[in-house]
């Protein structure tokens, strides 16, 4: 029997690149021994500035799929839409989530639109020019409409408005930023994985922020993300919650989770982020398209406490391709 053949497309890094953007040199290890493991060839591409002839070569191979693990071009995430948009123009499968839906889960600004169309709870969103609409005294957040990986968040992202920043915020450009309400509570990461029933969703994961002064925002912003040494790095921590969560709240987590997939036509794996306030209200504040794959990455973790090898996992993702 032929094995299949399986490109590894990823968003080549820059030189100088900083660990947010290396970190897809580990995914594409790690999904390339796995897919090896399933008797797959796997052999992988980069992708820079000259994607446009770089996916025309891979059309050219006739590869019988994509593992699509691009995130960025050129470390600018409102480009990565470009890849699938080039599969999908040279009729070649491709792995997780379609372009319509990476297009519109990168932009925060599209993401929190259609959750409030779809009357699904979000913190209520304002472009910067709007900022008169802000009501001082409240805790608001500001967050780049584009990237992902905590890219451009940081402790001071968080705010209380008072007029004398107004100015300050209209300074801002709209179509690169979005400010919303700050959800003061805590934070969960769900991950679904596609199966042969629909999609499955893993066992929630809180984010825990240990040893934080009052006056700290709990957000998982860059530092925690990614910066080793710091402080947030290392009292930021996952924690898989499960019989502990109040039966409602879980129930409403889970729905919540299952509509984001329904509502913006999510395949293979993705994740739901949210913020749940005082009241237990949750609040999605983001949906994760193209996660990390990465071992020590959400996802897995969330996919090795469900008790699920990775190559079922891609077994699975393969069978959803599209």
């Amino acid at each position: 029997m032929t094995k299949k053949k399986c490109c590894i497309l990823f968003n080549q890094p820059l030189e100088g690149a900083l660990a947010d953007e290396l970190d897809v040199l580990e995914q594409v290890e790690y999904i390339g021994y796995n897919l090896e493991k399933l008797g797959i060839v796997v052999y992988t591409r980069g992708i820079t500035s000259n994607f446009m002839n770089e996916v025309a070569e891979i059309a050219a191979d006739k590869p019988d799929f994509v593992f699509n693990l691009v995130e960025s071009i050129n470390n600018k995430g409102e480009l990565c839409y470009f890849v699938p948009a080039l599969l999908n123009m040279y009729s070649i499968p491709y792995s997780g989530n379609p372009l319509e839906a990476l297009f519109i889960t990168t932009s925060k600004t599209l993401t929190a639109k259609i959750l409030r169309e779809h009357n699904l709870s979000t913190p209520l969103t304002y472009a910067p020019s709007q900022s008169n609409l802000l009501k001082p005294g409240n805790k608001y957040i500001v967050k780049p409409v584009w990237e992902d990986g905590s890219l451009g968040i940081t402790a001071d992202s968080v705010f209380t408005f008072s007029p004398d920043q107004e100015e300050r915020l209209k300074g801002l450009d709209d179509s690169h930023w979005i400010i919303q309400d700050y959800i003061d509570g805590r934070e969960f990461n769900i991950s679904v994985i596609a199966s042969s029933s629909g999609p499955e969703l893993m066992p929630a994961a809180e984010m825990v922020f240990r040893n934080f002064a009052p006056d700290m925002p709990r957000i998982v912003d860059f530092k925690a993300k990614w910066i080793e040494d710091s402080f947030e790095y290392e009292n930021t921590v996952r924690n898989f919650t499960g019989d502990e969560l109040n039966p409602l709240l879980n129930q409403r987590i889970s729905e919540l989770t299952l509509k984001c997939w329904e509502v913006f036509g999510l395949k293979g794996y993705a994740r739901v982020d949210m913020r749940i306030d005082a009241d237990e209200n949750p609040y999605v504040i983001e949906v994760n398209a193209n996660p990390c794959m990465s071992p020590d990455s959400g996802l897995m973790a969330a996919t090795r406490k469900a008790g699920i090898p990775v190559t079922e996992i891609l077994a699975r993702i393969i069978e959803d391709l599209n």
